[in-house]
Order: structure tokens, then sequence, then C-alpha cells
């Protein structure tokens, strides 16, 4: 048997978890937290990410609430932008 060949390095950069900076989202949840008398209270959705790999929670109002859970339940693929922090809405392709 001929003895193997390495493979050469390629020179690129290795690509871990923690570089991939649009993922998908694959499971969200919606929260509401009470806040002090008088004051109104605190929603947040936290957004797990490639099933687990990544996780982000956010503070929405409630109105942002309304909206982005009629958007989630109606959309099937939803990507979220790590750096820029943007949500975004289904994969169309170019012309159609």
């Amino acid at each position: 048997m001929p003895p193997r060949k390495k493979a050469a390095n390629s020179g690129g950069t290795r690509v871990t978890d923690d570089s991939l900076r649009v993922r998908q989202v694959t499971h969200y949840q919606f929260s509401w937290a009470a806040g002090g008398a008088g004051e109104d209270g605190l929603w947040t959705l936290q957004l797990v990410l490639d099933e687990g790999a990544w996780e982000e929670v956010l503070t929405v109002s409630a109105d942002d609430a309304d909206n982005l859970q009629d958007v989630l339940t109606n959309t099937t693929n939803v990507f979220y932008d790590i750096d820029r922090r943007v949500l975004m809405f289904g994969v169309t392709k170019t012309g159609d």
C-alpha cells in the first residue's frame, strides 16, 4: 500500500462555531417580567440559533413582540446576524 500524502495547508482561515456570524433561528421564546409599581413590564425574545450552538436575548417592546410573534410563526427560514443584531425572514431566490 502506498504511503498517504499529507494534505497541503491551504492557508485559509479555520471556521469555528464562534466565527459563524449569521445563524439560523431554530427555536425562540418570549418572556415577560413585571416592572416595579406603576412601571411597564419588560419583554425579551430569546433566540436559539443552530440548535443551541449560540443563544441571543433581545429586549423588545410589546408591539415588537406582537409583530415578531406573527412573523416567526409564519416564516419557515429565519436567520440572525449576530454582529449587526438583525433578524432576516425567509429566503427567496432572486428573480422569484
